[in-house]
């Protein structure tokens, strides 16, 4: 069998796959940015700026 006669027997199959990857990879980035911006906030000086470094590096104002 190819890929293409695999795709078109099942293909509600790979785009739920698909769906996955991409629900696990938002999940990812918004945990990701969220960290970065709620420590960037925090009254530790050594945890405020490491994010401020990586939010400047990241060309996101935060002052």
């Amino acid at each position: 069998m190819n890929q293409q006669s695999l795709s078109s027997a099942n293909p509600l199959a790979l785009s739920a796959a698909r769906v996955e990857v991409l629900k696990a990879a938002f999940v990812a980035l918004f945990l990701g940015v969220g960290l970065v911006y709620l420590v960037g906030f925090s009254h530790s000086d050594t945890a405020h700026d490491a994010a401020h470094d990586t939010r400047h590096s990241l060309s996101f104002p935060c002052h």
